[in-house]
């Protein structure tokens, strides 16, 4: 459950959410992560998510094969209410070299519908790659279990 100053840290996103809720063949969130992660941070929290009744853009899963990557991201990107960034070292690896990840966090970052999930890494450590992704209010698999991280995010999906 929220404590009141994270509701108010999250109002702006619910705002945003609701105007984008009526919008066609939108999924609930975008999973932004490093492809080093896609096999297993990434796949557990997508894997948490839905078995909340959560639905995700998650490029394991969306990106057909023989189609242009790119694309189905953009695509991914615009069919998305929130953006959820999964924050590893091998996210902020990718950061440095300004990758596919990078390409994402911007137009993220721009719609203000984002929450960073910290895993493995520290909210210092992302500061210093992305001040503006850590300043957002998120949240961080060091303080509770990603099982818990995936609760939360499915209960501000609801809202």
């Amino acid at each position: 459950m929220y404590t009141p100053t994270e509701v108010r840290a999250l109002t702006p996103i619910r705002d945003n959410v609701e105007r984008r809720a009526s919008q066609p063949d939108l999924r609930d969130v975008f999973l932004c992560h490093a492809w080093d992660d896609r096999k297993k941070a990434a796949k557990d929290l997508h894997d948490l998510l839905v078995s909340q009744g959560v639905s995700v853009w998650f490029s394991e899963k969306d990106v057909p094969l023989g189609s242009p990557l790119l694309r189905e991201i953009d695509r991914g990107l615009a069919r998305s209410r929130i953006g959820i960034v999964l924050v590893t070292p091998a996210f902020l690896d990718r950061l440095r070299g300004e990758g596919i990840a990078d390409k994402e966090l911007s137009v993220l970052l721009a719609r203000e519908l984002l929450v960073p999930v910290v895993h493995n890494t520290s909210y210092e450590a992302l500061r210093d790659v992305s001040p503006m992704l850590g300043s957002r209010s998120g949240l961080s698999t060091g303080e509770e279990p990603m099982k818990d991280v995936a609760t939360k995010l499915a209960e501000l999906v609801k809202l």
